[in-house]
């Protein structure tokens, strides 16, 4: 168990506040009215292309691209093939009681993927769990210690127990001796994880930015919207990639609680807060991730995560970096459309980016 003292504001394993969050929110809707006070000079997109068996190409050049911008060519200036720019990257895991079976894989996978991906001495990567409340667990590093720790401290909420259903799942690291008391019940914020990762983290760095969802998709809580949610990932030039991992017996059987083993125990949750006609989680996750320039992965027994990971490092490693100065002045969403001139083969990039005066 982590024990939230001095230590812990030493690693900066902060929870967000209500404070800062409401603030944060006002931002974003107040960017729906304002514009920016500084030009966008250089607007810079990031690319990965797959032919038709879905293999990444790697040998295209600058001729081999044509890119518009709300519908005018554009000419690109600046092309590398090379990855040698720094990368940020965050994890935002589910911790929802819906996750609390195979929290364990994600966290092993995890750490193994950031061990691959992350170079000390150029990039970083910080460490985000949500359920009914959003915790940063490890601010940006380069230190592989820390990430590891982060994760092992990662644990789903406990259940209340009502009517005499047995709960299940380990309570909150350190909630005996924290700022707060241990998280019971159900949520997810998931729209409020990905909003806070871009506000209040991506949009102050420069170079490769990255997220990596890990969840079944289903938002129950968040005070931030879907729309506004991806708003603010655009607007930090992230991209957000989602691995769909998807455990129904999490949500129980049909009419209402939480069913299946969890912690070696069984235990219905009566008056679940999670209704048989839930969201789809898969369409939401892949809608983040096509608009934000990412792919989409799913879980399976074909393709388990560790082989997912594997193929989200190689996008990463091989992706193509584009600049361009746009020939329109303006504030606004600017569409962006990135193709090929060879046929076959599929670019996967942002469709847009937000102008400032």
């Amino acid at each position: 168990m982590r024990n939230h003292d001095a230590s812990s504001v030493s690693r900066r394993n902060i929870l967000f506040s209500a404070i800062g969050f409401l603030a944060a929110a006002k931002r974003l809707r107040g960017w729906q009215d304002t514009t920016f006070s500084t030009d966008v000079k250089v607007v810079n997109v990031l690319a990965t292309v797959r032919d038709k068996q879905g293999k990444i190409v790697q040998t295209l050049t600058k001729d081999d691209f044509m890119l518009e911008e709300d519908g005018r060519p554009q000419t690109i200036r600046y092309f590398s093939r090379e990855t040698d720019l720094p990368l940020t990257l965050g994890l935002l895991i589910d911790t929802s009681m819906s996750q609390r079976r195979v929290l364990g894989q994600e966290r092993t996978a995890s750490y193994r993927f950031l061990d691959q991906v992350l170079r000390e001495d150029k990039d970083k990567a910080f460490v985000i769990h949500f359920d009914r409340e959003v915790e940063l667990l490890e601010d940006l590093t380069s230190s592989r210690k820390k990430l590891e720790a982060a994760l092992t401290s990662l644990a789903t909420p406990e259940l209340q127990q009502r009517g005499g259903g047995g709960g299940c799942g380990r309570g909150y690291p350190g909630s005996g001796g924290g700022s707060r008391g241990g998280r019971h019940g159900g949520g997810t914020m998931l729209y409020d994880a990905v909003f806070l990762a871009s506000d209040e983290i991506m949009k102050k760095q420069h170079g490769r930015k990255a997220v990596v969802i890990l969840s079944d998709g289903v938002d129950t809580g968040s005070k931030i919207s879907l729309t506004s949610a991806i708003e603010s990932a655009q607007r930090a030039d992230v991209l957000v990639y989602s691995i769909l991992f998807a455990d129904e017996e999490g949500y129980g059987q049909r009419g209402g609680g939480f069913g299946g083993g969890g912690m070696g125990r069984r235990g219905g949750y009566p008056g679940s807060r999670y209704p048989q006609n839930r969201p789809d989680g898969k369409k939401i996750l892949q809608q983040i991730s096509k608009e934000t320039g990412a792919s989409f992965f799913e879980v399976s027994k074909k393709q388990p995560i560790e082989q997912i990971y594997s193929r989200l490092e190689e996008e990463l490693r091989n992706q193509y970096s584009l600049g361009y100065t746009p020939d329109k002045e303006g504030s606004g969403f600017r569409k962006i459309s990135l193709t090929v001139k060879q046929k076959g083969l599929v670019v996967q990039a942002r469709d847009g980016y937000y102008a400032g005066r």
